[in-house]
């Protein structure tokens, strides 16, 4: 097989089917990318893959440098939780957080933010 080279790769071409932000978390398969600017549903734009980014952080929860991170969708904050087990009727079911990659620096319990470096 022959590659040929495309782009660096630190931002990805990305086409929302909801409007998206400038700076929202976008999941993206197995990952999270942050938005460069607006994004028009159906349109084109940027989705920023490298780089360390402040990110809400979940409620008391203490985060030490280097741990590795998840964005929780439903509380659209960053955790040290993989997955969680929410109700689902009479039953449960456990839903996996996206990975986002690893704290940059600590953030105390009280602390509303943490610094995220992306998994690139």
């Amino acid at each position: 097989m022959k590659a040929t080279y495309w782009q660096k790769g630190e931002v990805l071409d990305f086409t929302p089917t909801a409007d998206v932000k400038n700076g929202q978390v976008v999941p993206i398969g197995s990952r999270v990318g942050v938005a460069g600017s607006d994004i028009a549903a159906n349109e084109q734009g940027h989705l920023h893959v490298v780089g360390v980014f402040e990110m809400d952080k979940a409620a008391n929860e203490a985060i030490t440098m280097g741990a590795a991170v998840y964005y929780d969708a439903a509380a659209d904050a960053i955790t040290t939780t993989a997955s969680k087990t929410v109700a689902k009727g009479e039953s449960t079911e456990t839903v996996a957080n996206t990975p986002a990659g690893y704290a940059a620096a600590p953030a105390a319990a009280a602390a509303t933010t943490v610094l995220v470096k992306l998994l690139g």
